[in-house]
């Protein structure tokens, strides 16, 4: 993921600042806790295709 890119994107949900994870190939939210999906290098930032994330403890 382009270190630039990161810079400009933010969560389409609350315009906060997204992190990419290397792992699992998506842009993270912390704020609103929500995967973004990254297809193809293309970041898909469309709140219906994003994943919850747990709470931290939870599995």
């Amino acid at each position: 993921m382009d270190h630039r890119l990161l810079e400009i994107i933010a969560c389409p949900v609350c315009n906060g600042k997204l992190s990419y994870d290397k792992e699992n190939f998506e842009l993270i939210c912390k704020l609103d806790r929500l995967a973004f999906p990254v297809r193809d290098g293309i970041p898909v930032l469309l709140d219906h295709e994003a994943r919850e994330l747990p709470l931290d403890g939870e599995k």
